[in-house]
């Protein structure tokens, strides 16, 4: 299958980041835009992003279908776009790059495959693809090989299997301890703060684990934003581990770390409103300790 037409649901920081990769391949880049809330249709303006309006049209336009969304919503687009395929009789790709559980992605290729459809699993590991930064993304299953027409300096492909299932546990296992760190790391930093002994517990940690230190507070400033978007990550992990006989509880307490992280003033901010502020992690995580 010759990729020319792609769709990207939806172009949000991450997918957008990714579908302006996808334009600069030379690749005709569509989204559905139909019920999307302003700033999506701001962020698939700026790419350039042609809207096809419904999923139907998108899936009648396009020869594969990124989808690049909240964790939660990963099983109802695959739905969404069944039905689209059943509908148009379109034998498209879909290419769930959502950090769900490898259980949840073997129902969702069950899906595709019952409407007609190709299916991919994939598992994004970085930041969005933007200026010097580089995006992984993990692919498995066997049509993975789809993904090596993806020629992109910022987009580095790495297919490791024909198994579905594979990638998305790439993902769920390397997201438990980068995700999991930032988490226990701000509870500890929020702790101390409302305890009183933020000063000497950062020139302990600077004298003791000053690495450790420095990687938490790097990686806190643009977490808020997307705790809300973790939750069901976090969730998604448990239930990965709950599956191979592991306790799901570690990573249901981080669950409700970033539920509280996303309750906050600083978690309802656009990624766009947190990069303008500059805040850096130590700002980042007073703000969390002192509700603002």
């Amino acid at each position: 299958m010759q990729i020319r037409n792609i769709g990207v649901a939806s172009p949000g920081d991450m997918g957008q980041a990714i579908a302006a990769c996808l334009k600069e391949c030379g690749l005709n880049v569509h989204t559905a835009l139909d019920g999307r809330s302003e700033r999506t249709k701001t962020l698939a303006r700026e790419a350039g992003l042609t809207d096809c309006g419904s999923m139907e049209k998108l899936v009648a336009t396009c020869d594969m279908v990124l989808s690049v969304l909240n964790p939660g919503a990963a099983v109802d687009k695959a739905r969404e776009v069944a039905a689209a395929i059943r509908k148009t009789g379109r034998k498209i790709a879909l290419a769930d790059c959502n950090a769900v559980s490898p259980q949840a992605v073997r129902e969702i290729d069950g899906i595709i495959r019952e409407a007609g459809g190709v299916f991919i699993d994939a598992g994004i590991i970085g930041g969005p693809p933007r200026g010097a930064a580089k995006t992984k993304i993990y692919v498995s299953g066997p049509d993975a090989y789809l993904f090596t027409q993806f020629n992109h300096p910022r987009l580095v492909v790495r297919v490791i299997s024909e198994r579905v299932g594979d990638a998305s546990s790439v993902k769920m296992c390397y997201g438990a301890i980068t995700k999991g760190a930032v988490a226990l790391g701000v509870e500890l930093l929020v702790a101390a703060r409302r305890l009183g002994v933020e000063q000497t517990l950062e020139a302990e940690f600077k004298e003791s684990l000053g690495s450790v230190y420095d990687w938490i507070l790097s990686r806190v400033p643009p977490m808020p934003p997307k705790a809300y978007r973790w939750v069901p990550e976090m969730q998604e992990i448990a239930r990965t581990f709950e599956g191979v006989g592991m306790t799901p509880r570690i990573m249901e307490g981080v669950t409700e770390m970033y539920e509280m992280i996303a309750a906050a003033p600083i978690g309802k901010e656009s990624p766009e409103q947190a990069r303008a502020r500059k805040r850096d992690g130590t700002q980042v995580v007073e703000a969390i300790a002192d509700g603002k």
